[in-house]
């Protein structure tokens, strides 16, 4: 992780608008846990988007959750549904915190920003709908990265646009504009974006941890769960 970018988020947290509003005394969250351990996770139930869907909504319904939470440095075994994640070293480690809820969640901006970059990353198991904010706080510039939107929230989006703290600018998206994923939102912080734009890994292999994890530090540290 970068400290002197981890410092600075921690600093300011206080001050972060929730990116999904959370009612302290109704809702409630859970961790889901995609790793090994977890042995209700098959390779058949992950590799069917209905049932998949079906098993995160029965999951938060069991437990009287709204949101499920979870995944910053997780070596996820979910990502072999998906041939997007398995070239020479196969990519299982996630870079973000995923929080699973309803399709249509609004997602608001923790912080005021302008919109770097966003597109459509339609491939099975990809981001499906993205936006890219571009933020500064104590001269430090760094990006939060929001995967798996509604496609809709992109037609008010143009590079230069400026969000400001608290404005509701996207959505959990549905399967078939999200990748193809249960509803979720991918937040993500990163420092250094280099020339990517609509995009950035969001999981990396085992042997680029140290390089990828430096430069997206916990996005725990944003968010007011």
């Amino acid at each position: 992780m970068n400290q002197d970018l981890a410092f600075t988020l921690q600093k300011y947290k206080p001050t972060y608008h929730p990116v999904v509003e959370i009612d302290a005394e109704k809702d409630k969250i859970i961790p889901f846990d995609f790793t090994a351990a977890n042995k209700e996770i098959s390779p058949e139930l992950i590799a069917d988007t209905t049932n998949f869907s079906a098993w995160v909504n029965e999951k938060l319904k069991t437990e009287k959750a709204t949101f499920g939470i979870g995944g910053y440095n997780e070596n996820r075994t979910l990502y072999s549904r998906s041939n997007l994640f398995n070239g020479v070293q196969a990519r299982t480690l996630h870079l973000g915190v995923d929080i699973w809820g309803v399709a249509g969640t609004p997602v608001h901006a923790p912080i005021g920003g302008m919109v770097h970059s966003f597109a459509f990353n339609d491939n099975f198991g990809d981001y499906g709908a993205t936006i890219i904010l571009q933020h500064n706080l104590d001269t430090t510039s760094f990006y939060t990265l929001y995967g798996h939107l509604c496609l809709a929230d992109l037609t008010e989006m143009r590079v230069g646009k400026f969000v400001t703290r608290g404005e509701v600018f996207a959505h959990f998206g549905e399967p078939q504009e999200n990748g193809n994923w249960p509803p979720h939102l991918h937040f993500q912080v990163i420092e250094d974006i280099g020339l990517h734009m609509g995009d950035y890994p969001g999981v990396c292999s085992i042997k680029e941890e140290g390089k990828y994890l430096r430069n997206c530090p916990d996005a725990n540290l944003m968010l007011n769960f």
